[in-house]
Order: structure tokens, then C-alpha cells, then sequence
């Protein structure tokens, strides 16, 4: 945009990384493009609380939180969540006065976006997942544009707003291929060696890590190294019960920042199936063994998860068996270079290196109308 007034957004969600790098991207993304004074918009007590500043932007929490699955004192105050955060949520709207606001999923965009919508403001959401979420879909009918990251939404969205442009990823890992010596420097690695990246996301995934405990000596005792995030509940523990094993060459953080190195350093990857660490994986192009959550709304890490394994793409095991084969399907693949190879290449296929660019041009199209 080449006029100088100063165009005003509200990005609004969060809850989970998922949500809210995609969102930080999106934002550095318009402020290289155009004059624009960006306000986040999220849940009170969520990460993004924290996160959002760190980024350098300024955000607002509202109280509101989701439905559990169960009968609970957070249930039955949910309503009074809801009317309490529409109201917030107005009145940040009128003393913002946004040119559009974009709601990138999370507990925070329903109230958000439904206010925005009734007060006639251009509205733009992101869905990450190949399954859209209850909010996206009720939203929908309410919004002009409606970016995702897999083919065949047209059953959940009306198929004239929606734009597939993928899901933004971090800038650093665009080019994790350069980075292979400063990976194996940084983390002490051995370059002759295969290497496998176990991540369960920033908090930690329990089937997971006790797959790992079970599955190192067996992986290690075959050749192979492995960086291993524990997540931050249980770092600790999982140091404890390893603490008699040989870790010569075993590296176990409890949380990855460099990401990137991560990545270049890995040959076979381990993870849950994620939005985020499913565009990070396809633009990174590692042969991945995903390993979905069970305990998400409409399974859709499952879902996730199956649009690359039906592609050849991606292999996976369920949550409940992960325990029995984890090693033997880290060891099979690894020892299938011809395997490796396709994986990676047909993940790499499935990248979408513009998204951020894609989706703030949407966001710029809409301000300009």
C-alpha cells in the first residue's frame, strides 16, 4: 500500500502456539507491507498474554475460556464469560476503531469476532486445522474471507470466501537446509550419524515422553542420536528416569528455541500433528512420524495427521500404541533411506512458504475496499 494513513487491525485468538505464531507472523507480515497500528486480542491467563508482548505488540485479555467436557464450575460460569467478553470486546472496538480485525481461532476470537461482525467491520478469520473448529464454522457466515491451510474446506466454509494460502511459519525456518553444520555444532552432534527430533510441543505430551523412556535404549543402542523436548511439565521427571541410561547421544531440553537448528539437525522427526508443526515440517521437508493427541476438540490432529498420510506424505501412529511402537517404527524408517526420501520429498510439496504474504494481502484487500 503506497497511501500513508494509518490502517488499524485487531488480530484476535490464541490459547495455544498453533494460534498464536501464525498470528505474530501475520502481524510482522503488515507491518512491513503497510502503516498499520496492530492490538492483539486474547484470553486472560493464556499464553499469549505473554508471548504477544514478547513479540512487541500490544494486547488486551478478555475473560473467557472454553467449554469442558465435563460438569464444572468453569461450565457453569461460562455464559456470564461469554455476555462479560462481548461486552469488553465492543467496547475495544469502539475506542480502537479497527479497519479489520482477523480472528485466528482460539477462545478469545468468538467474542471478538461476533462483535466486530455486528458492528459491520470487514472481518477475516484463519483456520489452521484440516477440520474446521465449532467458532470458524459458526463464524463463517459472519466474515468476508476465510484463509486455510488444506484443500476441501468447502464442506465447513462457503466456498466463495475461501482463500487457500497455508499456514505461516516462522522466517527462520525457510531455509533449515543451510543451516545442517551450525544444527550439529550447536547441539553437539555427530554429522555421520542419523538424528531424531522428538517434540510433544512446548508443554510436553505424557504419551509421548514415556514412549521415549521406554523406546532410548533401543534407538540409541542402533546408531541413531536423539534431541528430545520433554515440554515444561515434564523436563524434570524425564531426566530423573533416564538418569541410568547411556546419553552419550541423547540431548533432552525442555523447551526448543531454535527451532530452526532443530529441524537442520534432524533426519527423522517425532511429533504430535499440530497446524503449526505440520506447516513447520512442510516447509522444513523431514521425513515425520506423526503421533496425534487424542484429548483435542473433534480429534482433528487425527485429521490433521491423515491429509498427509493419505498423500504418502507422513506416517503415523496412534496415541494409544505409540508406547508398544515407538521404536520399531523410528528404527524401520530410519533404516529405509528410499522411504526417507519420498517423505520428505512429498511433505515439501505440501509447503506454503508465502502464507503470511497470502493472508495479510487478503487483510490488505479488505482494508482498501
Amino acid at each position: 500500500m503506497t497511501d500513508q494513513r494509518i490502517y488499524r487491525v485487531i488480530i484476535c485468538g490464541g490459547g495455544t502456539g498453533g494460534h498464536i505464531y501464525p498470528a505474530i507472523a501475520i502481524a510482522n507480515t503488515l507491518r512491513e507491507k503497510c502503516n498499520v497500528k496492530i492490538l492483539f486480542v486474547g484470553a486472560l491467563g493464556k499464553m499469549e498474554m505473554q508471548k504477544v508482548p514478547e513479540a512487541g505488540f500490544e494486547i488486551i485479555g478478555l475473560w473467557i475460556s472454553g467449554l469442558q467436557r465435563r460438569i464444572t464450575l468453569d461450565n457453569l460460569s461460562f455464559p456470564f464469560k461469554v455476555v462479560r467478553s462481548v461486552i469488553k470486546s465492543l467496547k475495544i472496538i469502539r475506542d480502537f476503531q479497527p479497519d479489520v480485525v482477523v480472528g485466528v481461532g482460539g477462545y478469545a476470537s468468538g467474542p471478538l469476532m461476533f462483535a466486530a461482525t455486528s458492528k459491520k467491520i470487514p472481518a477475516l478469520i484463519q483456520e489452521q486445522n484440516s477440520y474446521a473448529g465449532l467458532t470458524n464454522k459458526w463464524l463463517a457466515k459472519r466474515v468476508q474471507k476465510i484463509c486455510v491451510a488444506y484443500s476441501g474446506m468447502e464442506k465447513f466454509f462457503p466456498t466463495d470466501k475461501i482463500v487457500l494460502t497455508g499456514n505461516p511459519v516462522r522466517k527462520d525456518i525457510l531455509d533449515v537446509d543451510n543451516k545442517k553444520s551450525e544444527a550439529v555444532a550447536h547441539f553437539s552432534l555427530k554429522s555421520d550419524k542419523k538424528t531424531v527430533l522428538i517434540i510433544g510441543g512446548s508443554l510436553g505430551a505424557r504419551s509421548i515422553n514415556e514412549a521415549v523412556v521406554n523406546s532410548l535404549p533401543e534407538i540409541t543402542s542402533n546408531g541413531f542420536q536423539v534431541i528430545w523436548q520433554t515440554g515444561k511439565f515434564y523436563n524434570v521427571e524425564m531426566i530423573e528416569r533416564t538418569k541410568e541410561y547411556d546419553l552419550s547421544s541423547v540431548r533432552i531440553v525442555e523447551f526448543l528455541k531454535e527451532m530452526d537448528l532443530a529441524y537442520a539437525a534432524s533426519s527423522i522427526v517425532i511429533s504430535r500433528a499440530g497446524a503449526l508443526s505440520i506447516s513447520e515440517l512442510c516447509i522444513a521437508k523431514r521425513p515425520v512420524i506423526f503421533i496425534p493427541s487424542p484429548n483435542v476438540a473433534e480429534d482433528h490432529q487425527t485429521k490433521n495427521a491423515m491429509a498427509l498420510v493419505n498423500e504418502n506424505a507422513a506416517l503415523m501412529i496412534p496415541d494409544k500404541e505409540v508406547n508398544r511402537r515407538l521404536a520399531q517404527e523410528v528404527i524401520k524408517l530410519a533404516e529405509n533411506n528410499n522411504l526417507m526420501e519420498t517423505l520428505a520429498v512429498n511433505i515439501g510439496k505440501l509447503g506454503k512458504s508465502d502464507a503470511s504474504n497470502h493472508i495479510t494481502d487478503e487483510i490488505i484487500k479488505l482494508m482498501a475496499a
